[in-house]
Protein backbone atom coordinates (compact mmCIF):
# COMPACT_ATOMS: atom_id res chain seq x y z
CA UNK A 1 0.00 0.00 0.00
CA UNK A 2 2.57 2.26 0.91
CA UNK A 3 4.58 2.01 -2.22
CA UNK A 4 1.63 2.78 -4.33
CA UNK A 5 0.15 5.86 -2.54
CA UNK A 6 3.97 7.10 -1.93
CA UNK A 7 4.26 6.88 -6.06
CA UNK A 8 0.66 8.91 -6.70
CA UNK A 9 2.23 11.80 -4.68
CA UNK A 10 5.58 11.80 -5.29
CA UNK A 11 4.35 11.82 -9.17
CA UNK A 12 2.81 15.42 -8.62
CA UNK A 13 5.72 16.89 -7.03
CA UNK A 14 7.92 15.89 -9.44
CA UNK A 15 5.52 17.05 -12.48
CA UNK A 16 4.95 20.36 -10.58
CA UNK A 17 1.12 20.32 -9.96
CA UNK A 18 1.90 20.07 -5.83
CA UNK A 19 4.48 21.87 -3.97
CA UNK A 20 4.35 19.46 -0.71
CA UNK A 21 2.05 17.10 1.08
CA UNK A 22 1.24 15.81 4.24
CA UNK A 23 -0.97 12.35 4.61
CA UNK A 24 -2.36 10.21 7.30
CA UNK A 25 -4.75 7.62 7.25
CA UNK A 26 -6.08 4.92 9.95
CA UNK A 27 -8.51 2.39 10.69
CA UNK A 28 -11.14 2.21 13.53
CA UNK A 29 -9.06 0.50 15.73
CA UNK A 30 -6.61 3.57 16.14
CA UNK A 31 -3.98 2.38 13.90
CA UNK A 32 -2.38 4.05 11.72
CA UNK A 33 -2.31 2.63 8.05
CA UNK A 34 -0.24 5.43 6.38
CA UNK A 35 1.48 8.42 7.14
CA UNK A 36 4.15 10.24 4.90
CA UNK A 37 4.40 13.68 3.91
CA UNK A 38 6.50 14.95 0.94
CA UNK A 39 7.82 17.69 -1.12
CA UNK A 40 8.56 21.66 0.16
CA UNK A 41 6.62 23.86 2.71
CA UNK A 42 7.24 27.00 0.67
CA UNK A 43 8.27 27.51 -2.71
CA UNK A 44 9.29 31.26 -2.12
CA UNK A 45 12.28 32.09 -3.09
CA UNK A 46 15.51 31.27 -0.78
CA UNK A 47 13.57 28.69 1.46
CA UNK A 48 13.76 25.53 0.86
CA UNK A 49 11.82 24.17 3.96
CA UNK A 50 10.07 20.48 3.69
CA UNK A 51 6.83 19.65 4.03
CA UNK A 52 6.44 17.00 7.43
CA UNK A 53 4.17 15.74 9.33
CA UNK A 54 4.37 18.96 11.85
CA UNK A 55 3.78 21.75 9.08
CA UNK A 56 0.60 24.00 9.80
CA UNK A 57 -1.55 24.33 7.32
CA UNK A 58 -4.91 26.26 6.61
CA UNK A 59 -7.41 24.01 5.92
CA UNK A 60 -10.10 25.97 5.71
CA UNK A 61 -13.43 24.39 5.11
CA UNK A 62 -12.33 21.15 7.14
CA UNK A 63 -12.50 23.14 10.23
CA UNK A 64 -16.60 23.02 9.50
CA UNK A 65 -16.78 19.35 11.15
CA UNK A 66 -14.35 20.85 14.29
CA UNK A 67 -17.24 23.24 14.86
CA UNK A 68 -20.02 21.27 14.46
CA UNK A 69 -18.44 18.77 17.65
CA UNK A 70 -18.52 22.27 19.24
CA UNK A 71 -22.03 22.83 18.53
CA UNK A 72 -22.82 19.21 20.04
CA UNK A 73 -20.62 19.96 23.01
CA UNK A 74 -22.50 22.88 24.05
CA UNK A 75 -26.27 20.97 23.19
CA UNK A 76 -24.53 18.14 25.61
CA UNK A 77 -23.72 20.70 28.25
CA UNK A 78 -27.41 22.33 27.61
CA UNK A 79 -26.03 25.87 26.43
CA UNK A 80 -27.28 25.66 22.69
CA UNK A 81 -30.36 23.87 21.12
CA UNK A 82 -29.95 22.62 17.60
CA UNK A 83 -33.79 23.48 16.63
CA UNK A 84 -33.96 27.38 18.71
CA UNK A 85 -34.88 30.11 16.73
CA UNK A 86 -31.09 31.29 17.09
CA UNK A 87 -31.76 35.23 16.31
CA UNK A 88 -31.75 36.12 19.93
CA UNK A 89 -28.76 35.39 20.63
CA UNK A 90 -27.19 36.23 17.38
CA UNK A 91 -29.45 39.31 16.03
CA UNK A 92 -27.61 39.88 12.79
CA UNK A 93 -28.63 37.07 11.59
CA UNK A 94 -31.07 37.37 8.48
CA UNK A 95 -31.47 40.87 9.13
CA UNK A 96 -31.49 41.50 5.13
CA UNK A 97 -34.29 39.23 4.41
CA UNK A 98 -34.37 37.27 1.24
CA UNK A 99 -32.69 38.27 -1.63
CA UNK A 100 -35.28 37.66 -4.77
CA UNK A 101 -33.42 39.56 -7.92
CA UNK A 102 -31.46 42.52 -8.52
CA UNK A 103 -32.51 45.75 -10.65
CA UNK A 104 -29.08 46.60 -12.56
CA UNK A 105 -30.73 50.05 -13.35
CA UNK A 106 -31.29 51.12 -9.57
CA UNK A 107 -28.47 48.87 -8.61
CA UNK A 108 -30.12 47.33 -5.90
CA UNK A 109 -31.63 44.13 -4.50
CA UNK A 110 -35.06 43.08 -4.37
CA UNK A 111 -36.14 41.40 -1.05
CA UNK A 112 -39.16 39.39 0.82
CA UNK A 113 -38.96 39.26 4.39
CA UNK A 114 -38.49 36.00 6.18
CA UNK A 115 -40.43 34.84 8.92
CA UNK A 116 -38.44 31.33 9.37
CA UNK A 117 -36.63 31.11 12.13
CA UNK A 118 -33.25 30.23 12.00
CA UNK A 119 -31.83 27.09 13.42
CA UNK A 120 -28.18 25.67 14.21
CA UNK A 121 -29.51 22.86 12.44
CA UNK A 122 -30.10 24.54 9.75
CA UNK A 123 -27.08 26.53 9.51
CA UNK A 124 -24.68 23.38 10.25
CA UNK A 125 -26.50 21.57 7.21
CA UNK A 126 -26.39 24.46 4.45
CA UNK A 127 -30.08 25.02 4.41
CA UNK A 128 -30.39 28.24 6.21
CA UNK A 129 -30.92 30.25 3.34
CA UNK A 130 -27.18 31.30 3.47
CA UNK A 131 -24.44 30.92 -0.03
CA UNK A 132 -20.99 32.00 -0.35
CA UNK A 133 -21.51 35.52 -2.06
CA UNK A 134 -18.52 34.72 -3.98
CA UNK A 135 -20.48 31.53 -5.08
CA UNK A 136 -23.91 33.39 -6.10
CA UNK A 137 -23.65 35.69 -9.03
CA UNK A 138 -27.24 37.85 -7.04
CA UNK A 139 -24.99 38.09 -3.80
CA UNK A 140 -21.90 39.48 -5.92
CA UNK A 141 -23.85 42.22 -7.42
CA UNK A 142 -25.68 43.08 -4.07
CA UNK A 143 -21.89 43.13 -2.66
CA UNK A 144 -21.15 45.60 -5.50
CA UNK A 145 -24.11 47.62 -5.02
CA UNK A 146 -22.74 48.48 -1.39
CA UNK A 147 -18.67 48.86 -2.51
CA UNK A 148 -17.98 46.26 -0.84
CA UNK A 149 -15.48 43.02 -2.21
CA UNK A 150 -17.03 39.53 -1.24
CA UNK A 151 -16.14 37.92 1.75
CA UNK A 152 -14.62 40.88 2.91
CA UNK A 153 -14.21 42.61 6.65
CA UNK A 154 -12.69 41.32 9.78
CA UNK A 155 -15.95 39.80 11.49
CA UNK A 156 -18.39 37.02 10.69
CA UNK A 157 -21.37 39.89 11.09
CA UNK A 158 -18.88 41.63 8.21
CA UNK A 159 -18.09 38.74 5.83
CA UNK A 160 -21.11 36.06 6.20
CA UNK A 161 -23.98 38.94 6.80
CA UNK A 162 -25.82 38.65 3.67
CA UNK A 163 -29.38 38.16 2.37
CA UNK A 164 -31.02 35.22 2.48
CA UNK A 165 -31.49 32.96 -0.91
CA UNK A 166 -34.62 30.98 0.00
CA UNK A 167 -36.56 30.45 2.97
CA UNK A 168 -34.69 28.29 5.64
CA UNK A 169 -35.82 24.68 5.43
CA UNK A 170 -36.60 24.95 1.85
CA UNK A 171 -33.24 24.57 -0.36
CA UNK A 172 -29.73 23.74 0.19
CA UNK A 173 -26.84 26.16 -0.52
CA UNK A 174 -23.09 25.90 0.45
CA UNK A 175 -22.31 28.77 2.89
CA UNK A 176 -21.47 30.19 6.07
CA UNK A 177 -23.50 28.46 8.53
CA UNK A 178 -20.61 26.92 10.57
CA UNK A 179 -19.24 30.54 10.88
CA UNK A 180 -22.65 31.83 12.54
CA UNK A 181 -22.33 28.49 14.65
CA UNK A 182 -18.50 29.61 16.12
CA UNK A 183 -20.32 33.02 17.27
CA UNK A 184 -23.24 31.10 19.12
CA UNK A 185 -20.77 29.12 20.95
CA UNK A 186 -18.72 32.61 21.68
CA UNK A 187 -21.98 33.89 23.25
CA UNK A 188 -23.20 31.22 25.69
CA UNK A 189 -19.50 30.05 27.08
CA UNK A 190 -18.11 33.25 26.52
CA UNK A 191 -14.67 32.33 25.23
CA UNK A 192 -12.93 32.59 22.15
CA UNK A 193 -14.04 29.89 19.61
CA UNK A 194 -10.30 29.05 19.55
CA UNK A 195 -10.10 28.62 23.48
CA UNK A 196 -13.03 26.44 23.58
CA UNK A 197 -11.65 24.30 21.25
CA UNK A 198 -8.55 24.49 23.04
CA UNK A 199 -9.65 23.18 26.27
CA UNK A 200 -12.48 20.62 24.80
CA UNK A 201 -10.94 19.28 21.73
CA UNK A 202 -7.87 20.04 21.12
CA UNK A 203 -6.09 19.56 24.52
CA UNK A 204 -8.14 16.19 25.25
CA UNK A 205 -6.89 15.18 22.36
CA UNK A 206 -2.93 16.00 22.65
CA UNK A 207 -3.09 18.25 19.11
CA UNK A 208 -2.92 21.80 21.36
CA UNK A 209 0.03 22.72 19.96
CA UNK A 210 -0.63 21.87 16.48
CA UNK A 211 -3.97 23.73 16.35
CA UNK A 212 -5.10 27.33 16.02
CA UNK A 213 -7.36 29.72 14.85
CA UNK A 214 -4.07 32.28 15.00
CA UNK A 215 -0.97 30.05 14.57
CA UNK A 216 1.37 33.04 13.43
CA UNK A 217 0.98 34.70 17.14
CA UNK A 218 2.30 31.87 18.86
CA UNK A 219 5.70 30.59 19.61
CA UNK A 220 6.19 26.98 18.40
CA UNK A 221 3.45 27.33 15.50
CA UNK A 222 5.01 30.28 13.68
CA UNK A 223 7.82 28.98 12.05
CA UNK A 224 6.18 25.84 11.08
CA UNK A 225 3.01 27.26 8.43
CA UNK A 226 2.95 26.44 4.88
CA UNK A 227 3.23 29.01 2.28
CA UNK A 228 0.19 28.82 0.08
CA UNK A 229 1.54 28.32 -3.86
CA UNK A 230 -0.78 28.68 -7.02
CA UNK A 231 -0.61 26.51 -10.49
CA UNK A 232 -1.81 29.24 -13.47
CA UNK A 233 -5.01 29.90 -14.15
CA UNK A 234 -6.05 26.74 -16.49
CA UNK A 235 -4.60 25.08 -13.13
CA UNK A 236 -1.19 24.08 -15.16
CA UNK A 237 1.96 23.79 -13.23
CA UNK A 238 4.61 24.54 -12.39
CA UNK A 239 3.54 25.74 -9.55
CA UNK A 240 4.52 28.98 -7.89
CA UNK A 241 4.89 31.13 -4.57
CA UNK A 242 1.84 32.68 -4.03
CA UNK A 243 3.23 36.39 -1.83
CA UNK A 244 0.57 37.81 0.42
CA UNK A 245 -2.61 35.51 0.27
CA UNK A 246 -4.00 35.49 3.58
CA UNK A 247 -6.84 32.48 3.62
CA UNK A 248 -8.87 34.51 6.48
CA UNK A 249 -8.93 37.50 4.25
CA UNK A 250 -8.14 40.01 6.79
CA UNK A 251 -10.85 37.99 9.52
CA UNK A 252 -10.37 39.14 13.58
CA UNK A 253 -13.11 36.65 14.52
CA UNK A 254 -12.53 33.34 14.67
CA UNK A 255 -14.54 31.27 11.67
CA UNK A 256 -15.87 28.36 12.92
CA UNK A 257 -16.68 27.34 8.88
CA UNK A 258 -13.02 28.27 7.84
CA UNK A 259 -10.05 29.38 10.10
CA UNK A 260 -8.54 26.86 11.48
CA UNK A 261 -4.94 25.69 10.73
CA UNK A 262 -3.71 22.33 11.80
CA UNK A 263 -0.78 19.77 10.87
CA UNK A 264 -2.50 16.49 8.81
CA UNK A 265 -1.00 14.55 11.91
CA UNK A 266 -3.39 16.34 14.50
CA UNK A 267 -6.18 16.51 12.10
CA UNK A 268 -6.05 12.51 11.67
CA UNK A 269 -5.74 12.05 15.80
CA UNK A 270 -8.76 14.41 15.32
CA UNK A 271 -10.66 12.47 12.89
CA UNK A 272 -10.19 9.42 14.44
CA UNK A 273 -11.13 10.18 17.34
CA UNK A 274 -14.60 10.82 15.78
CA UNK A 275 -14.32 7.68 14.16
CA UNK A 276 -13.63 5.66 16.76
CA UNK A 277 -16.30 7.51 18.67
CA UNK A 278 -14.30 8.67 21.41
CA UNK A 279 -16.12 9.33 24.33
CA UNK A 280 -13.54 12.17 25.44
CA UNK A 281 -15.58 14.51 22.87
CA UNK A 282 -19.11 13.64 22.91
CA UNK A 283 -21.82 11.16 24.16
CA UNK A 284 -22.60 8.13 21.72
CA UNK A 285 -25.96 9.87 20.88
CA UNK A 286 -24.42 13.07 19.61
CA UNK A 287 -21.78 10.72 17.52
CA UNK A 288 -25.45 9.66 16.05
CA UNK A 289 -26.69 13.41 15.51
CA UNK A 290 -23.15 14.21 13.81
CA UNK A 291 -22.62 11.67 11.52
CA UNK A 292 -26.38 10.52 10.74
CA UNK A 293 -28.03 12.36 7.36
CA UNK A 294 -30.36 15.30 8.42
CA UNK A 295 -31.81 16.73 4.85
CA UNK A 296 -35.17 15.83 3.85
CA UNK A 297 -36.25 15.06 0.52
CA UNK A 298 -36.45 18.14 -0.82
CA UNK A 299 -32.85 19.58 0.39
CA UNK A 300 -31.41 16.41 -0.64
CA UNK A 301 -32.45 17.28 -4.00
CA UNK A 302 -31.11 20.25 -4.02
CA UNK A 303 -27.59 19.71 -2.94
CA UNK A 304 -27.68 17.19 -5.34
CA UNK A 305 -28.71 19.36 -8.47
CA UNK A 306 -26.81 22.43 -6.97
CA UNK A 307 -23.56 20.28 -7.36
CA UNK A 308 -23.82 19.67 -10.71
CA UNK A 309 -25.25 23.04 -11.80
CA UNK A 310 -21.75 24.49 -13.25
CA UNK A 311 -17.99 23.42 -13.68
CA UNK A 312 -16.99 25.65 -11.01
CA UNK A 313 -19.56 23.85 -8.08
CA UNK A 314 -18.72 20.43 -9.28
CA UNK A 315 -15.59 20.96 -8.66
CA UNK A 316 -15.56 22.95 -5.64
CA UNK A 317 -18.56 20.55 -3.56
CA UNK A 318 -18.37 17.45 -5.57
CA UNK A 319 -15.57 15.67 -3.61
CA UNK A 320 -14.52 13.82 -7.36
CA UNK A 321 -17.93 11.66 -6.26
CA UNK A 322 -20.76 10.90 -10.01
CA UNK A 323 -23.88 12.16 -10.16
CA UNK A 324 -25.25 8.71 -10.26
CA UNK A 325 -24.22 8.80 -6.61
CA UNK A 326 -26.44 10.08 -4.18
CA UNK A 327 -25.77 12.46 -1.71
CA UNK A 328 -26.63 13.81 1.39
CA UNK A 329 -25.62 16.39 3.98
CA UNK A 330 -24.96 15.50 7.70
CA UNK A 331 -23.34 17.88 10.19
CA UNK A 332 -20.49 16.35 9.79
CA UNK A 333 -20.40 17.06 5.78
CA UNK A 334 -21.37 14.97 2.75
CA UNK A 335 -22.49 11.80 3.05
CA UNK A 336 -22.29 9.23 -0.11
CA UNK A 337 -25.49 7.06 0.16
CA UNK A 338 -24.14 4.69 -2.26
CA UNK A 339 -20.94 3.17 -2.48
CA UNK A 340 -18.24 4.16 -5.43
CA UNK A 341 -16.99 1.19 -6.64
CA UNK A 342 -12.74 0.91 -5.87
CA UNK A 343 -13.11 3.82 -2.84
CA UNK A 344 -15.44 3.99 -0.17
CA UNK A 345 -18.75 2.24 1.01
CA UNK A 346 -22.22 3.37 1.62
CA UNK A 347 -22.64 6.02 4.11
CA UNK A 348 -18.92 7.80 3.90
CA UNK A 349 -18.46 11.27 5.25
CA UNK A 350 -16.14 13.60 3.01
CA UNK A 351 -15.14 16.91 3.05
CA UNK A 352 -12.01 19.34 1.93
CA UNK A 353 -10.83 22.52 2.31
CA UNK A 354 -9.96 25.92 0.32
CA UNK A 355 -6.27 25.06 -0.52
CA UNK A 356 -7.01 21.23 -1.99
CA UNK A 357 -7.54 19.62 1.13
CA UNK A 358 -9.66 16.40 2.06
CA UNK A 359 -10.68 14.39 4.71
CA UNK A 360 -12.74 11.45 4.58
CA UNK A 361 -14.49 9.03 7.22
CA UNK A 362 -15.17 5.11 5.36
CA UNK A 363 -17.78 4.04 8.60
CA UNK A 364 -18.47 0.83 7.11
CA UNK A 365 -14.80 0.20 6.53
CA UNK A 366 -13.78 1.49 9.80
CA UNK A 367 -10.84 4.23 8.20
CA UNK A 368 -10.55 7.54 7.97
CA UNK A 369 -7.95 9.67 6.05
CA UNK A 370 -6.61 12.96 5.50
CA UNK A 371 -4.74 14.97 2.78
CA UNK A 372 -3.03 18.37 3.62
CA UNK A 373 -1.61 20.74 1.18
CA UNK A 374 -1.53 24.51 0.58
CA UNK A 375 -2.28 24.54 -3.32
CA UNK A 376 -4.31 27.00 -5.51
CA UNK A 377 -6.92 27.19 -7.10
CA UNK A 378 -9.25 25.46 -5.07
CA UNK A 379 -10.01 22.53 -4.38
CA UNK A 380 -8.03 22.25 -7.99
CA UNK A 381 -9.31 19.15 -9.69
CA UNK A 382 -5.32 17.30 -10.08
CA UNK A 383 -5.06 17.70 -6.65
CA UNK A 384 -8.25 16.24 -5.68
CA UNK A 385 -7.95 13.63 -8.01
CA UNK A 386 -4.82 12.80 -6.47
CA UNK A 387 -6.55 12.12 -3.13
CA UNK A 388 -9.21 10.15 -4.72
CA UNK A 389 -6.47 7.72 -5.54
CA UNK A 390 -5.15 7.87 -1.90
CA UNK A 391 -8.35 6.97 -0.69
CA UNK A 392 -8.89 4.05 -3.84
CA UNK A 393 -5.81 2.47 -2.15
CA UNK A 394 -6.65 2.89 1.22
CA UNK A 395 -10.31 1.62 0.52
CA UNK A 396 -8.98 -1.33 -1.27
CA UNK A 397 -6.15 -2.84 0.83
CA UNK A 398 -8.36 -2.79 3.53
CA UNK A 399 -10.93 -4.43 1.84
CA UNK A 400 -8.74 -7.04 1.12
CA UNK A 401 -7.57 -7.35 4.40
CA UNK A 402 -11.08 -7.83 6.44
CA UNK A 403 -11.90 -10.30 3.50
CA UNK A 404 -8.65 -12.69 4.76
CA UNK A 405 -10.13 -12.40 8.30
Amino acid sequence: MSEKIDKIYQDAIASGILPGVSLFAGDKDGNVLYSKSFGKASLAEGTDRPFTESTIGAIASMSKVMTAVAVLQCVEDGTLDLDKDIKPLLPAIGSHGILTGFDDEKNNGTYTANTTPITLRLLLTHTSGYEYDWFNPLLMKWRASRNEAPWSGPTVEDKSGLPLLFAPGTNWAYGAGNDWAGKAIEKVTGSSLDDFMRARIWTPLGIENDTSFWPKTKEGMKERIADISTLNEKGEPPAVHLPGFEIVFGATDCFGGAGVFTTAKAYYTFLSAILRRDPRLLKPESYEELFRPQLNEQCEQALNDRIYSTKEKTEYLGAGIPPSVRKTWSLAGLVAKESQEGRFAPGTTIWGGFPSCEWFIDHETGICGVGVCQILPPMQPKVMDLHKKFQEVLFEESKAKRSKI
